[in-house]
């Protein structure tokens, strides 16, 4: 099957903008996302953001999570993250997907990220129709349109310098992140099962 023809100045901006996520923060919360009760500090996760291929080799990008106790319940609760509920991607991977999608056949949205140099396996995009996740903002680029969460991180690794790493707070900001998608009330019992799902995967 023919490879999709991408700009070289997109697949970098797509590329600077995963890649810059690698090692950042995650810290803050300030309520329980099941009950709403207040939450104390518990420990940190590691969790895989997407993975990139650069000169031939895949590497790994993670970010790092903090997780809470809620005083009330008693669960544990991840901090204001950039994923959105029910998945295992980066949501500037979903986002890029689904505006991809308005544009082209899904299968060639999961070949074009794929020739951007982002490692997905195919059958992941199955689960991610977009039905539950907010309308995206989008910018056409060289032709092409790519979600303004993309477009904006690479503008933070230029504001932190050489050497520099993006902030969590400014991040999430990015992405759109915290939303009242993500910390809406019916949504808790399945922000929960995802996060012990995850918890016994980590643990596995």
């Amino acid at each position: 099957m023919r490879t999709p023809s991408i700009p070289p100045m997109i697949t970098d901006l797509v590329q600077t903008a995963v890649i810059a996520f690698d090692g950042a923060e995650f810290t803050t919360l300030s309520s329980c996302d099941c009950c709403g009760g207040p939450v104390q500090g518990y420990d940190t996760r590691t969790k895989k953001f997407a993975v990139v291929i650069e000169k031939g080799l895949e590497r790994v990008i993670t970010v790092k999570i903090r997780r809470f106790r809620c005083r009330d319940c008693d669960r544990l609760c991840y901090a204001d993250e950039p994923f959105y509920p029910d998945t295992r991607l980066g949501s500037i991977i979903i986002d890029l997907f689904l505006t991809l999608a308005t544009t082209m056949p899904r299968s060639r949205a999961a070949r074009v990220i794929e020739a951007m140099g982002i490692r997905v396996d195919r059958t992941t995009w199955r689960h991610y129709t977009g039905d539950l996740i907010p309308d995206i903002k989008t910018a056409d680029v060289f032709g092409m349109r790519l979600p303004l969460s993309v477009l904006a991180i690479p503008g933070l690794v230029s504001a932190a310098g050489e050497g520099g790493r993006i902030g969590g707070a400014e991040a999430l900001a990015a992405c759109g992140f915290p939303s009242s998608y993500r910390a809406s009330p019916d949504r808790g019992v399945a922000v929960q099962e995802r996060k012990e799902r995850d918890n016994e995967n980590e643990e596995e």
